[in-house]
């Protein structure tokens, strides 16, 4: 006699939006943002009005004359942390995320509720992989709407921490996190980060959602991944890219933000040294002062070490 049906993990995937941050950027900074982005594999091209302008990665960035730069990709605010060090703060006030984006009536139902999911840290060189996920329930959209949530990678971390706060008393949540020496260890037996990346995830949903939920994360690799790490788990899962622009998604994100934030801060006292966000230059020169006060084994302690950062920071110190 058969038993019954395993729970069916449903999945929908959507295309890759396009939007465009503009931000000012003072004279004096136009030729560190040049050399910034050198560094990179970007085509640069000529643009009329414009002092440069680049493509690559799936973004378009051109800095104009007048000192405006338009960032034009999937997620700019994620390309300037990468990139540069510019603060994407600075540019017009982040929208608050709606329940109903991604705009799909298949994915929300606001008389029901949604677990959105999300990471941070993972283009990170120093501090913790952080995934979080968070249970809106109906009757708290519009107060968290009201309260501004948003995509966290749109906000400043003073705002995101302040709103982590309030969501941690709010909403059902869960977070987990790889710090470095575990990420390393398991970096270097796996090799690929995206079935990591779906463990923790699969874990933060099953210990938040409700049997028959929707949940919905936001797309990091191919939604196989994802549907097989939440195998037997009962819920309807949904994928998007860009889905830190519902609510749910967005209350994740700045949970997962805040603790990653907080972990930071707390190797930076620890070592006695002010580790940087991101994987630029400001990293480099930290990871070069790190190695000089700790030595290199303990980078293992407070980097993600097969990024190439390594590689360049022991350049320096040798």
């Amino acid at each position: 006699m058969l038993g019954p049906a395993p729970p069916v993990v449903r999945t929908h995937t959507f295309a890759v939006p396009q939007e465009t941050l503009v931000l000012k950027v003072p004279p004096h900074q136009h030729s560190a943002l040049r050399a910034r982005l050198a560094a990179g594999s970007f085509e640069w091209r000529e643009v009329p009005h414009a002092l440069f302008s680049i493509r690559g990665e799936g973004a378009v960035v051109t800095l104009y004359r007048s000192g405006k730069l338009a960032v034009q990709a999937p997620d700019p605010a994620l390309f300037l942390a990468r990139h540069t060090d510019l603060d994407a703060g600075d540019a017009a006030p982040a929208r608050p995320a709606r329940a109903h984006e991604p705009a799909d009536d298949s994915i929300v139902d606001l008389n029901e509720p949604l677990v959105g999911s999300d990471e941070t840290g993972k283009g990170d060189y120093f501090g913790p992989l952080v995934v979080a996920a968070a249970r809106v329930e109906p009757a708290q959209v519009a107060e968290l709407s009201a309260a501004g949530i948003a995509d966290s990678k749109k906000l400043s971390d003073v705002r995101a921490l302040r709103l982590a706060a309030m969501l941690r008393d709010k909403v059902d949540h869960v977070i987990h996190r790889l710090d470095p020496p575990e990420y390393n260890r398991t970096h270097a037996e796996v090799k690929n980060l995206n079935p990591v990346l779906a463990r923790l995830h699969a874990r933060a949903i099953a210990e938040v959602a409700k049997p028959g939920d929707r949940v919905l994360v936001d797309q990091f690799a191919n939604e196989r991944v994802m549907r097989e790490a939440l195998e037997g788990v009962d819920v309807r899962l949904h994928q998007a890219h860009r889905a830190e622009r519902n609510l749910a998604v967005a209350a994740a994100s700045i949970l997962a933000r805040a603790e990653f934030l907080l972990a930071l801060d707390e190797l930076s006292k620890a070592y006695d040294v002010e580790l940087r966000k991101g994987a630029g230059a400001p990293t480099d020169a930290a990871g070069v002062e790190f190695v000089g006060q700790h030595g290199q084994a303990a980078l293992e302690q407070v980097a993600k070490c097969h990024f190439k950062n390594t590689a360049k920071i022991l350049a320096r110190v040798r």
